[in-house]
């Protein structure tokens, strides 16, 4: 088991991550592209659309996208118990959409919303049934499959955008409905190359299923709402006070923090797929605890690059009517780092299905958000939505790291932790700041942030590839 388990997730790990990591660096490419085809205002507009729709998603789709992956991988090898479980997912996803195509209607009461209304509901519809679809894939061990599907619905959504941006003038209309198409095609190409039309029975449809899918479910929307409150309210807010310009500006400072979200990402995929194959592992809690000191130091490694080469990436990146968007960038960094260490912490509620705890978790970060974001925006703007942003997601951390102790008991390596939080804040200040030993600092500070994480994450590597390594 110790051997297999280290073996599943470097392997999964490697699949989608390589997947993963060509889909974000065709999108890098083009940001110049974007933003030098649409204003800051256009952009912001973009920005609130799709930040709308993504509000919407979990309470269209009732939670049961990752309710879906959860459960299909419980079925094991059993055909008629996945084939229920998609089916019945299948079924309350199209009986949301159409409840959320009636009840978007009344997002024509405000007029940053006239005529996308239609437009938001497709993208809600559109991106639940895509995520079914590939979270069952995923869920099936069809892994390169995802992996797969991914650079797929990046590669068209690039497409669509150029032929709806370049070819058509669109705008921000042209900008979103990418995302749309995107998602629609991928979703038949999963139906047609995995065979899911093989998966999919009405007659399977279960409503023992659908109440235990509900059960686990349902509080994921909250959940999800809330992680959603907390990275976007800010944006709504800082249209208020700021205007959609400025919105644009730290919309666009968003898009070099993903470069962690990313790393995040991919990992977290293929660690929940780890860890619930091997939850009934008496060892897992020292699993736990090596992969999170490596994934924490790659998590601050990445970060402290980030901030040091921020204002370069942006000038490179992005439109230079974009460039002072940069000066958001080092807290947003620390802001992503602290909210990938939360997801971390998020799979211990994923693998006990404790997903009330997760949600109340998220709300608590959620609420702190909220009032920090009214409190700094009127005073700091862009700058204090930041900071807000920052605040909440320690805070969850906090919360999270003292509650997953009751349920999974590894070490959180705190002296690390707090050094490398210190020392990241430290290069966040002085990037911000522009001393004049600025870029001196900079590399003092990344050098010994690789001291500190690189030797141990080397040597994690190799003893985990030996482990993973088949006699």
């Amino acid at each position: 088991m110790s051997q297999s388990r280290y073996k599943r997730l470097l392997s999964n790990t490697a699949i989608l991550g390589a997947g993963t990591f060509l889909s974000k660096v065709l999108v890098f490419l083009l940001m110049p592209l974007y933003t030098s085809i649409l204003s800051s205002e256009q952009y912001g507009v973009a920005d609130i659309l799709t930040q709308t729709a993504n509000l919407l998603i979990p309470i269209a789709a009732v939670g049961v996208c990752d309710g879906l992956f959860r459960f299909v991988l419980d079925t094991g090898e059993g055909e008629e118990g996945r084939r229920r479980v998609f089916s019945t997912g299948i079924f309350v996803i199209l009986a949301g959409g159409a409840i959320t195509f009636a009840l978007v209607q009344l997002l024509r009461l405000f007029d940053v919303f006239d005529g996308y209304v239609l437009l938001i509901a497709a993208y809600v519809i559109c991106a639940n049934l895509h995520s079914a679809a590939a979270n069952f894939i995923r869920a099936i061990g069809k892994t390169a499959l995802f992996a797969a599907q991914g650079i797929l619905n990046t590669v068209l959504t690039i497409v669509f955008n150029v032929l709806f941006l370049i070819t058509f003038d669109m705008g921000t209309l042209g900008y979103v409905l990418s995302v749309v198409v995107a998602d629609a095609c991928v979703t038949l190409v999963l139906f047609f190359v995995a065979r899911l039309d093989r998966e999919l029975s009405w007659k399977s449809f279960d409503a023992a299923t659908l109440n235990s899918l509900l059960k686990f479910s349902i509080p994921y929307i909250p959940t999800t709402m809330m992680w959603l409150i907390t990275s976007v309210s800010d944006r709504y807010i800082v249209t208020h006070y700021c205007g959609a310009a400025e919105n644009g500006l730290y919309a666009a400072a968003y898009k070099l923090p993903t470069i962690l979200t990313l790393v995040c990402g991919v990992f977290i995929e293929a660690w929940q797929f780890s860890v619930v194959k091997d939850a009934d592992d008496d060892t897992r809690a020292g699993f736990f605890s090596d992969v999170f000191k490596n994934y924490m130091g790659i998590i601050f490694m990445g970060a402290s690059l980030i901030i040091a080469f921020s204002r370069i990436m942006t000038s490179l990146l992005m439109d230079s009517s974009y460039y002072d968007s940069w000066r958001y960038v080092p807290i947003l960094v620390l802001a992503t780092a602290f909210s990938a260490l939360v997801s971390f912490m998020g799979s211990v509620y994923f693998l006990e299905k404790k997903s009330v705890m997760s949600m109340l978790t998220a709300m608590s970060g959620a609420l702190v958000n909220v009032i920090l974001n009214f409190v700094l925006i009127p005073q700091r703007g862009a700058m204090g939505a930041a900071v807000a942003t920052l605040i909440s997601y320690v805070a969850v951390f906090a919360i999270r790291a003292y509650d997953t102790r009751f349920y999974v008991k590894f070490s959180l390596n705190m002296p690390r932790l707090i050094i490398n939080s210190l020392l990241v804040c430290a290069q966040a200040i002085i990037m911000i700041c522009e001393f004049d030993f600025c870029q001196i600092a900079q590399i003092i500070i990344m050098a010994v942030i690789l001291v500190i994480n690189g030797k141990n994450i080397f040597k994690g590597l190799i003893r985990a590839a030996k482990r993973a390594k088949i006699r």
